[in-house]
């Protein structure tokens, strides 16, 4: 049986180089194409792909809020990231999104090909340049569950905030959801960062994850 996929990107012509790419390969089909997360999601549930491949740059929400309503809808199609993105921050709110495997857009066609062969099957792939912040991650894990404090120190409106923040909700859809302004927002971002020694969204995300706030 032949990996159904379907192709999410905002670039006709990243679409297209796609199918050139693909298109001749014995046990894929391109089933359909999407250019923005509202496309994707209704695409998803029209012709059950097995493979997404996702970019994260999308015109009306993230592929990482993509990636995260279409799992939560139908968990059996497995997401591939194919992405400029090669930062931890994009990285980890993928895979917590749901992803089986990042790939950035440089990569060579066979790293591609290795990627969705293994979400089809279940399991993941990391590009190599990406997988090292897993392992980093992991070895400074113990030393940051010391070094961090516990939650006690976050209002109740900061730990909501850092929920949504977790989760890759943008500030501006935090304000929206918690019935306050971007400035707030903001505000709120910076002081829990503070309290809890965090340097970075990726950090923030990490945290979120070990802590339980938001499931990896």
């Amino acid at each position: 049986m032949k990996i159904r996929l379907l192709l999410v990107d905002d670039h006709a012509v990243v679409r297209m180089g796609l199918k050139m790419l693909l298109g001749n390969q014995d046990d894929l089909e391109i089933v359909g194409e999407a250019a923005s997360a509202a496309e994707a999601l209704k695409q998803a549930e029209r012709l059950r792909p097995t493979v997404i491949l996702m970019d994260i740059g999308l015109p009306d929400k993230t592929g990482i809020e993509a990636a995260r309503a279409i799992k939560a809808k139908f968990a059996e199609i497995q997401i591939v990231a194919l992405t400029i993105h090669e930062d931890e921050e994009y990285f980890f709110q993928m895979l917590n999104a749901g992803a089986s495997g990042y790939v950035p857009k440089r990569a060579a066609p066979e790293e591609l090909l290795t990627a969705i062969r293994a979400a089809a099957q279940g399991e993941v792939y990391l590009y190599p340049s990406m997988a090292k912040f897993l392992v980093r991650d992991y070895l400074n894990l113990d030393r940051a569950s010391e070094e961090t404090p516990d939650l006690d120190g976050l209002t109740e409106r900061e730990r909501e905030a850092l929920t949504l923040l977790a989760e890759g909700a943008s500030n501006q859809a935090v304000a929206e959801s918690l019935v306050i302004s971007p400035k707030t927002v903001e505000r709120h971002r910076e002081n829990i960062m503070r309290k809890l020694n965090l340097h970075s969204r990726a950090e923030l995300v990490r945290y979120a994850i070990r802590k339980g706030i938001i499931k990896a």
